[in-house]
């Protein structure tokens, strides 16, 4: 398998997690963001939306195939290689896990990815302080519905969903990273950071973040 990642995008971190997870070995193929290498025709024939993540895969007697979105991703290896699972057997525990992580993945991370932040400032021309608060507000907010959904919750155990972490605990640590990164506001969620503390003292957590990179800067 080829992934390829930019080691500050919090949906390649999430895939990451998740191959480290199913100890699956794969070539890091590195795409600078902010440098636009995602742009260029060549990455465009991988990935059509010049997005990354894309996980390039070869199944026994098919041909190679590239899968983009994270979480498409993450479901295709959890299909593909069931152990450990990453979703609950059961089909409410699905739909929670589920919920928590398009929680994050679709009401916070988009208003925040580096595409809409450029979009910002140079189409709008928000000031770099009006589009951090833009970024903040957006992210500490969304972090209080996924508190919401943790806090309290008879299904919440070490992580997320139960004492084994999953796929809502793949979504979650990267968006906590960029949240610390941004300066955004975390004594609100205490919840999400217990679990976020317990994800970070597994090696498949901590041996992917960022800083451990091959393309950290």
């Amino acid at each position: 398998m080829q992934l390829y990642s930019y080691f500050r995008s919090s949906a390649s971190y999430r895939v990451r997690i998740a191959l480290a997870l199913k100890k699956l070995d794969y070539k890091y193929l590195p795409v600078h963001l902010v440098r636009n290498e995602q742009l260029a025709p060549s990455f465009r024939a991988v990935a059509p939306a010049q997005l990354v993540p894309a996980l390039v895969v070869d199944e026994v007697g098919a041909a190679t195939a590239t899968i983009t979105q994270s979480l498409a991703i993450i479901e295709y290896l959890d299909e593909t290689v069931p152990e450990p699972p990453l979703l609950p057997a059961d089909a409410l525990g699905r739909a929670r896990v589920r919920t928590i992580a398009l929680d994050i993945a679709c009401e916070i991370h988009p208003l925040d990815n580096l595409r809409v932040l450029r979009y910002l400032q140079s189409e709008l021309k928000v000031s770099d302080d009006d589009k951090n608060r833009w970024y903040r507000h957006w992210v500490e907010t969304g972090l209080e519905v996924v508190e919401r959904q943790l806090a309290g919750h008879p299904s919440t155990g070490r992580f997320c969903h139960g004492d084994t972490p999953g796929l809502a605990d793949c979504v979650l640590v990267p968006q906590i990273f960029n949240a610390r990164r941004m300066d955004c506001r975390l004594d609100h969620v205490p919840t999400v950071m217990r679990v976020f503390e317990a994800c970070m003292a597994e090696p498949a957590f901590a041996s992917t973040q960022p800083s451990a990179c091959p393309d950290a800067t």
